[in-house]
């Protein structure tokens, strides 16, 4: 069972992404995901962040990724583990999972 932290942030705004319309918006994925996360992985500790672009706070890693999602037109919300983007726009659980596992997080 994993013992260490895993942040993931996920990247996002109140307004829907232009190229995301019927999606969900970027704080329901944003609960979504913790709750999907939290009922796979029970009792191991993640760390939740969410950083909203257009008025992003944080240290200077999530303020420059917060303004690379602008200027390079990401789909958001993004979601990234360890500085690896692992969804945009419309994330993969099981893409996410996966990351996880590899530090460690062992499904129940």
């Amino acid at each position: 069972m994993n013992t260490n932290e895993v942040e993931i942030v996920l990247y996002g705004a109140e307004t829907l992404c232009p190229s995301c319309v019927n999606l969900p918006s970027s704080k329901e994925t944003f609960e979504w995901l913790e709750a999907a996360i939290a009922r796979k992985f029970p009792e191991q500790p993640v760390k939740m962040t969410y950083v909203d672009i257009h008025q992003p706070s944080g240290d200077s890693e999530k303020l420059n990724f917060a303004k690379r999602v602008i200027e390079e037109d990401l789909f958001y919300p993004v979601v990234v583990i360890k500085e690896k983007i692992v969804g945009e726009g419309n994330p993969r659980l099981k893409t996410i999972f996966a990351e996880l596992e590899k530090y460690g997080y062992k499904a129940i």
